[in-house]
């Protein structure tokens, strides 16, 4: 059974100040849930707190920093461009969600460039290919990465141009309409969504632009560090996101939605967990207290019956609270996109912090080129009989 501590004893067991505990939590490195007893009071996971104090054990060799940095660990880079912190997502000092309220992923950009506020997205010439998806998707950034620039010595505001074509083209590959309308308006379009569907794409896309050091955006920075064009930066990041890990979160989202349908919320959740797989569309790492960018964007439309029955049974049954996979994929069904969607508005949304990034490090003129600890044979230590 799991152990909960109060706020003092986790204190006294790590040997720490208050708002060092808050960071833990933040980062999803310590669990947390509020007081039975009393609500406004939280608990902190025992086991957690048991393994962060063996791990501090350790000492601070860079050995041991480098291994806790590569999986949630302590940023492993130092940036300006955004951070979550006492479970609130934060773009350049600005509240990520209360900055979607009315921005589009263009000032989205311009924010996170650091950029003239007159980026622009437009496109005059419609997707080549037939159809619109993610095989075009990934056809145009390979294109755009053959033809383009190294990125090293050139001054930020051209790398801002080449993210701008970069994201332009990945905006038609995936569907918008051709034209110099907002991003979000032209993608409405080529999805034959109404205004107010497409406000809620806009915002989507914004509450998407950037989450810090996530896999596909480490990806994209060490490319960036090796000097290599924008676009191929940008397609790192797509192939990584491209992983049931990562960006096929949504997709997986649907499918618990789908199989809740069928069977009844509380047969669906026993059924996957019994199989080992946390349920996609809820909990996160970061935000034990709930994913605000859910928030922010269920909080613009009503869900249907068989999804509110879904959260409730989800909290009931693990505590944990929906985050952004559920509220695309709710989205998705309220809008009636096409069921690849949440992946394309993921891609289509972090392409603007993936040239964020890229850029940032490009201008730090470092290389990321981390050490491996081998564990494998000893050349001469294996006997011949």
């Amino acid at each position: 059974m799991t152990e909960w501590l109060t706020r003092e004893q986790a204190l006294e067991r790590l040997n720490v100040r208050p708002q060092t505990l808050y960071a833990y939590v933040s980062r999803g490195r310590i669990g947390m849930k509020p007081d039975d007893a009393d609500p406004r009071r939280s608990q902190y996971r025992a086991d957690d707190i048991a393994a962060l104090g063996t791990r501090r054990e350790r000492g601070r060799s860079p050995r041991a920093i480098a291994e806790s940095a590569i999986a949630w660990g302590e940023p492993a880079i130092t940036t300006a461009i955004s951070t979550v912190l006492h479970g609130r997502l934060v773009y350049r000092g600005k509240d990520a969600v209360e900055f979607s309220a009315s921005a589009t992923l263009e000032e989205a950009a311009a924010l996170l460039w650091a950029a003239d506020p007159s980026v622009s997205f437009a496109s005059l010439t419609a997707s080549a290919a037939r159809h619109s998806g993610t095989q075009t998707a990934f056809a145009r950034l390979s294109a755009l990465a053959a033809e383009g620039w190294p990125s090293l010595g050139r001054r930020p505001a051209m790398l801002q141009q080449d993210g701008a074509a970069a994201t332009s083209a990945l905006a038609t590959a995936l569907g918008a309409s051709p034209g110099s309308e907002p991003v979000h308006i032209r993608l409405a379009q080529g999805w034959s969504v109404e205004a107010t569907g497409a406000e809620l794409i806009r915002k989507a896309l914004v509450l998407l632009a950037d989450h810090e050091l996530n896999a596909s955006t480490f990806a994209a920075r060490v490319a960036a560090s090796t000097g290599a064009p924008v676009a191929a930066c940008l397609l790192a990041g797509l192939a990584t996101l491209s992983g049931p890990r990562h960006g096929g979160a949504g997709a997986a989202a649907l499918a618990l939605v789908e199989d809740a349908e069928r069977l009844g919320p509380d047969e669906a959740i026993a059924r996957w967990l019994a199989h080992d797989r946390p349920l996609p569309g809820f909990g996160h790492p970061l935000y034990p207290e709930g994913d605000p960018r859910a928030g922010g964007l269920l909080a613009d439309f009503g869900i249907d019956d068989g999804l509110v029955r879904l959260r409730k049974a989800v909290l009931a049954a693990t505590g944990l609270h929906p985050n952004i996979d559920f509220a695309l994929a709710a989205m998705t069904r309220s809008l009636r996109l096409p069921a690849d969607a949440p992946f394309r508005l993921f891609a289509l949304g972090r392409s603007v912090g993936w040239t964020a990034h890229a850029i940032e490090q490009v201008t730090s003129n470092r290389l990321i080129r981390p050490r491996a600890r081998y564990d494998g044979l000893v050349v001469g230590a294996v006997s011949d009989g």
